[in-house]
């Protein structure tokens, strides 16, 4: 079985050194990412890719 829940995107900005840096979260709720079938653990590099033919988000884990 798949799961599955809807998530909100969050923007925010984060000051420092006189600037403002522009920041987007996506938070993964803790019921996908202790899932068995979840493929990534913390701290791991990922890759975000956009496929506008689908227009969905794809994260991939780096292969070394």
């Amino acid at each position: 079985m798949v799961l599955e829940r809807r998530v909100r995107i969050k923007r925010y900005f984060l000051p420092s050194r006189g600037k403002r840096y522009e920041r987007w979260l996506l938070i993964i709720p803790p019921d996908i990412a202790r899932d068995s079938q979840f493929p990534f653990k913390p701290d791991e590099e990922v890759i975000v890719r956009i496929d506008p033919e689908f227009k969905r988000l794809i994260i991939e884990k780096v292969m070394p």
